[in-house]
């Protein structure tokens, strides 16, 4: 199954009418010209663009397009999954052992889910709440560098699930591609056990420019302090820390660390997808809505070493682009209030991945080729993604009307037959 080449047929396009992001609080209405999956002119609206016979043009009249979100840290294959937990916990060990003493069955039942097809739901997972790229923490596998995942997922990266559980960290830094980044679940809990992996990682020779570290809700101030010094990067994941250990990140105490991401983590521990984790981080976290912008778009890009202007809308870059309405806001200021529900547009690398129908009915019919529809907790929305083969496979497992992308339902609506798509 290879869609992307049926993606628009046509190797040009213009994004036009829309407002266009160009920061958390800047923005310009402009229009968009992309060629072979990148931008290659952002043009003010008083700006002419150039006749082209070739080019296919998307009016997007009334929508405010930011960059692709940035996922920082997701376990793919758990997307199905619901929350287990019976907390409060002193640390992620406590809660592992626990959720395997407690919930065996829901946990048999959701791994006889195939992987291949788990691990799809994550991507689609990601796609509706607008990220275009996120990063996997665990092995890559192949479905993953597909060209018809719905999502790019960071391809070079060395990881190790934890200080405790990690196995060997210094082979697998060792073993970690030159100049990408070492990431690596620390400090996750609120006992000495946790608190001690900071310098335990250290005394490794891990803590350096390199290293990634996940959670981080034990670091103290002699650790931000540390981390600094080291200058490594912190992907925080704010819902699971309070969903298990009933404590918040102290966000203003790590802040200093220079590099600070934001990661859903999997449902298995976390509020529900990215978009969910933003609102949280923003109501409970008391973040302010730029610096929360910068920790799903720029910020992630950094800290992931990406190279294709991931975060950002800027000439030459990858063209990942989400689209929501524009109600006037800062571009901040709309992201912190956004749901999944309100992502009607996702472009990954120039190809259309998502519409509402309402922006279904402004393509071109080539750009509709391959989409196929779902509904979300009644939103439905059309996808590039073999939805129905999936929610197929998965039904077989987990029972008809059962599948659920955190707490939300997914279904096909109701008259749609096993092959319709546009």
């Amino acid at each position: 199954m290879d869609l992307f080449p049926a993606v628009n047929g046509e190797k040009q396009m213009e994004i036009s009418g829309a407002r266009c992001a160009r920061g958390p609080q800047e923005s310009v209405c402009s229009s968009i010209q992309i060629t072979d999956g990148r931008v290659t002119r952002i043009l003010n609206a008083s700006t002419p663009s150039l006749p082209t016979s070739d080019r296919v043009e998307i009016d997007l009249s009334g929508f405010l397009i930011m960059p692709g979100l940035v996922n920082a840290h997701d376990h793919l294959e758990f997307a199905l999954f619901p929350r287990l937990a019976d907390p409060p916990y002193l640390n992620y060990i406590d809660w592992g052992e626990d959720i395997h003493k407690k919930f065996p069955e829901v946990i048999a039942k959701h791994r006889a889910v195939p992987k291949e097809v788990r691990v799809w739901w994550g991507g689609i997972r990601n796609l509706l709440c607008g990220v275009t790229t996120v990063s996997h923490h665990n092995p890559l596998r192949p479905e993953m560098t597909r060209p018809d995942f719905p999502v790019k997922v960071v391809p070079e990266y060395g990881w190790g699930h934890s200080v405790a559980l990690g196995g060997d960290l210094r082979a697998a830094r060792a073993g970690t591609p030159r100049g990408r980044a070492f990431i690596v679940h620390a400090c996750e809990g609120v006992d000495e056990l946790a608190r001690e992996e900071l310098r335990a990682l250290d005394r490794l020779g891990l803590l350096d420019s390199s290293a990634v570290l996940v959670h981080g809700l034990a670091i103290d101030r002699d650790g931000a302090a540390l981390m600094r010094e080291r200058r490594a990067s912190l992907i925080v994941c704010p819902s699971s820390n309070y969903f298990l250990f009933g404590k918040l990140p102290d966000i203003f105490l790590l802040g200093r660390i220079e590099n600070l991401a934001l990661g859903n983590d999997s449902p298995l521990t976390a509020e529900g997808d990215l978009l969910d984790e933003v609102r949280f981080a923003t109501r409970e976290c008391k973040l302010p809505s730029q610096t929360v912008y910068r920790m799903v778009t720029t910020a992630p890009a950094t800290v992931l070493r990406l190279e294709d202007a991931e975060g950002s809308i800027e000439e030459s870059g990858a063209a990942d682009l989400i689209a929501v309405r524009d109600t006037g806001q800062h571009a901040a200021d709309r992201l912190v209030a956004l749901s999944m529900t309100d992502v009607e547009f996702v472009m990954v690398a120039g190809h259309i991945q998502l519409v509402s129908e309402a922006i279904l009915e402004r393509l071109p019919l080539s750009a509709r080729q391959g989409l196929e529809q779902m509904s979300v907790d009644g939103a439905v929305r059309w996808l590039r993604a073999p939805v129905k083969e999936l929610l197929g496979k998965t039904e077989e497992v987990l029972g008809e009307g059962e599948v659920r992308l955190g707490s939300r339902t997914i279904r096909i609506p109701a008259g749609v037959e096993a092959g319709d798509a546009c």
